[in-house]
Parts: structure tokens; sequence; C-alpha cells
């Protein structure tokens, strides 16, 4: 799952969907990610990494494959969690740019052509999305809210909306960051550190088509709290090493 092979970037665009038990979703948001690829000049890909899942994901992922070859998948041997599977789907992406977005439809693929059109005429490394009207419960924004103020606050970044799946990063980009469980949610902090550009955008935001989520305050706010001073750690170092002449 985490081997070094890295294809060729024949494409202009992949877009990465990690999927967990998502068996209501996919083909909706199948048709909506081709719509999106249909706005998009040159060669793209949508690639569904499905985290092991439990239900009937994977078989409708293999029928979705093997009747639109835009459409790639792999698969997790054992559950390894969203920041897995999107690492994953950065190490296979085909793509000179890599788009992400949730399996759960509440992001919008249609966001997807125009913050790739943004990044490359800013010549910015990343586009990051910013949900100013999110579509979640109470708890689970409130939660959000207070986690984004402490990774602030914690890693001295400013990101307006860092748990944000949707975004587009330069695929060579993508092979400075470091794979951990968390990831997903401070990928514009760690793209700073490392010396990439990074814009935020506003992007739609829905209610969750089908299914449950499979977050909750405990894997969310207490988790990326503890997170944050992992990336504290590897920030300074990161900013270090990247202030360091060579002659």
């Amino acid at each position: 799952m985490f081997s070094t092979f890295h294809p060729p970037k024949s494409l202009r665009f992949s877009i990465i969907i990690p999927v967990y038990n998502e068996a209501e979703n996919i083909e909706t948001v199948a048709r909506e990610v081709k719509l999106a690829l249909s706005k998009i000049e040159g060669e793209c890909e949508a690639l569904f990494v499905d985290d092991c899942s439990t239900d009937d994901s994977e078989q409708i992922l293999k029928q979705l494959v093997e009747r639109d070859s835009d459409f790639r998948m792999i698969r997790h041997r054992v559950n390894s969690g969203q920041s897995a599977a999107v690492a994953s789907g950065f190490r296979m992406a085909r793509g000179a740019w890599v788009g992400t977005i949730d399996g759960d439809g509440q992001n919008d693929p249609a966001d997807l052509p125009s913050m790739l059109e943004k990044a490359e005429q800013l010549g910015v490394d990343c586009v990051t999305g910013v949900r100013r009207k999110r579509k979640d419960t109470r708890l689970k924004r409130l939660s959000s809210r207070l986690a984004n103020r402490f990774r602030d606050w914690i890693t001295g970044d400013r990101v307006s909306d860092s748990a944000c799946g949707i975004r587009v990063v330069r695929a060579e980009c993508t092979a400075e960051l470091p794979v951990f469980n968390g990831l997903h949610r401070f990928m514009p902090t760690l793209l700073k550190a490392q010396g990439f550009s990074v814009e935020e955008v506003d992007v739609s935001h829905r209610a969750r088509m089908q299914g449950v989520s499979k977050y909750g305050v405990h894997n969310r706010l207490w988790r990326g709290i503890r997170d944050c001073f992992g990336i504290r750690w590897y920030v300074n170092r990161a900013v270090a090493a990247n202030r360091i002449d060579v002659e």
C-alpha cells in the first residue's frame, strides 16, 4: 500500500476519491466526477481508493471501472484511514495535477475545474477549499471550529478550513508530504512548511447524501488537537531545513 512506485505523469489531472463503506453514494459521486472531468481540457482520470470497505463498495467500484475507462480503483488490504487512502492515491495518480474530494458526496466535484484553473493562473502549488456555508451538524461544525483555532495557535499557521477535503495540488509536491494518520487534515500547513505556495478559495458544501459519517468528536476534535503538537514539531524542523544554504 505504501510502495515507492510512482507512475509516469502522463495525464493533466487526476481526481482521488477515498472510499470507506460509501456504497450508497458511489454512483452519484461518479456521475458528478465524470461531469467535472468533461470541463477540464486534456486527459484526466478518477481514482477511487477503497479503504477495505465491508459493504458493497468494492463490487460497485469494479463495475464502474469495467464500464468507464476514465475510472480506476485500488483497494487497501486492511482499513487504514482516510489519510492512508489519500496517500495511496497520490502514489498511483498519473496526473501532473491531483485533486482530492471526500467520497461521501459532501464536496462538489464541480468546484475542481475552476480550482485547477486558479492554481495554474496564479502559479501556486496548491489551491485548498474553504467551506463558508457548511451543511454539517452543529456539533460537527463546533468541533471543527475549535480544532481549527487550536491548530492555528499551535502551528503558527493560518488555514481557514484545514479539514476541507477538496483540494488541487501539483503532483510533484505530494512526494514531499509525510504520511501519517491525519495527513489529510494538515496538508496545506505541511506544504507551506516545505516551501510550497498555497491559495484558499471558497467552495460548495452539501449535506451527506446517504449513509453515516465515519467521524465523531473523538476522532475529529481530540485526535486533531493531539496531532497539532506533532505538526508543530515537524513544521519547525522543516522550516529550519529549508533555510539552510548549500554552496
